[in-house]
């Protein structure tokens, strides 16, 4: 690391030690001129009337008494608003035990002798009066009353413009800072190996930048990855096509019935797997487009099709649900389900409820259930039930519930697996209604 690669404009250090130094120009300029404007270094003198009203009474008790007439006529002159006026001793209204910051300051510049005293009001102004050494008491208005203790000081310029500063700083920064990490988010939430979503934008500080660099290294290896070994398994289940329907050819020939049969079925299961492997890795193909479809319609039409074949499937719910979804894709996946239920019960339920944003599927059967403990591993690839779901040989390769699932999981839901009373098993396969489908499971 660079001794000074932490001041690096370019890097989240060096962004966020500009910042700071920002804040603290900002502050400083602030905090300076509001001392220059308000001066707390003078926090002695007292208002502007006040001072006002103590200079004319220090004059006035300096002046002879038979000057003070024509005095006080030149100070109201001077300051009109002031209204200063000279009251003989004992007719000044004086409010006893009155105290306040005008008074404060003018106290501490008056001389000894001189008494600062709080008058009866006068309408809205406040009358605030001076006693002269002899009695008298020169009577002036002091315009607007104290203002609380903690308005208007200095003190509470520099804590707002601190607020402030950092507040609006700190907002930038946090945009700046953590809108790139969102991208990262919402690219991992729509992560596909389709090559459909676009790679991560690389902007930002130096380090967020090369995350984005890394993740889109390595969304570009896994998609590599991914297509390779989807083409190997491909050409593995299709160049095994032609050596089974050859050994199902020779198998013909064999004289013993029963060995001959089991030869037949131990192909068949073969192709079976076969194709099931072939329909899971289609997953990793163009994904379908996404349009309004009539789920109760799918959903009736596959308990029909599985009617004809001579099973009990019966359909329970709404007459039409419309949802947005991959028309194939669902059809599939409810197949496999009702596929999965038919070989282990004897009947077979499809339900569909609609509420609210969710569309909840459920397919039920009465057969042996599946235990709680294998509920969740029943949903990988290549794992089949217990061996109470495994009696006979018409048993899948477990990769049913393993494609229904990555459908939903396509389409922004999810498939999970509940008992049914009082026995039998409960697919249950939850869609948004309105919610876009992502790219790919």
């Amino acid at each position: 690391m660079k001794p000074l690669g932490f001041f690096h404009l370019k890097g989240i250090g060096g962004q966020i030690a500009a910042l700071v130094l920002a804040s603290t120009v900002a502050l400083h300029l602030v905090v300076t001129t509001a001392f220059l404007i308000s001066r707390p270094d003078r926090s002695d003198a007292p208002p502007d009337g006040a001072h006002q009203l103590t200079d004319a009474a220090l004059l006035l008790g300096a002046a002879e008494p038979s000057e003070r007439p024509r005095l006080v006529a030149d100070l109201a002159r001077a300051f009109p608003s002031l209204g200063i006026e000279m009251l003989a001793p004992g007719t000044a209204a004086i409010v006893e035990k009155a105290d306040g910051p005008h008074l404060h300051g003018m106290r501490r510049h008056l001389g000894r002798g001189f008494k600062a005293v709080q008058l009866a009001s006068d309408g809205n102004a406040r009358r605030v009066g001076v006693q002269l050494p002899d009695g008298t008491v020169i009577a002036g208005h002091v315009d607007g009353g104290p203002r609380p203790w903690f308005w208007g000081g200095p003190w509470l310029t520099a804590l707002m413009s601190a607020f402030i500063c950092v507040t609006v700083l700190g907002l930038w920064a946090a945009r700046a800072l953590t809108r790139p990490l969102s991208s990262f988010a919402e690219a991992a939430e729509n992560f596909s190996l389709d090559g459909t979503a676009e790679p991560l934008p690389e902007r930002g500080p130096e380090e967020i930048r090369a995350v984005a660099r890394a993740l889109n290294r390595m969304h570009e290896r896994i998609a590599r990855l991914m297509s390779d070994r989807t083409r190997m398994l491909a050409a593995i289940s299709h160049d095994l096509r032609t050596p089974i329907t050859r050994l199902r050819l020779r198998a013909e020939f064999i004289e013993d019935e029963g060995n001959r049969k089991r030869m037949l079925i131990d192909l068949d299961q073969m192709r079976s797997m076969l194709e099931s492997v072939l329909s899971l890795l289609r997953n990793d193909r163009k994904v379908e487009a996404v349009t309004l479809v009539d789920v109760a319609s799918t959903l009736q039409l596959v308990a029909d099709q599985f009617g004809d074949m001579g099973h009990v499937v019966r359909y329970d719910g709404p007459a039409s649900a419309t949802a947005a979804a991959r028309p194939d894709d669902l059809h599939r996946g409810v197949t496999n389900l009702v596929e999965n239920a038919v070989r282990f019960g004897a009947e077979v339920t499809i339900r569909l409820d609609v509420s609210g944003t969710a569309l909840v599927i459920d397919v039920e059967d009465d057969g042996p259930g599946i235990s709680d403990a294998r509920k969740q591993e029943m949903l990988e690839p290549f794992v089949r039930g217990d061996d109470a779901r495994t009696m006979d040989e018409s048993t899948g390769f477990g990769l049913g519930l393993s494609i229904a699932r990555a459908i939903a999981l396509a389409h922004g839901g999810e498939l999970s697996l509940h008992d049914r009373k009082p026995h039998g098993l409960i697919v249950r396969m939850q869609l948004p209604v309105c919610r876009e489908p992502r790219l790919a499971a």
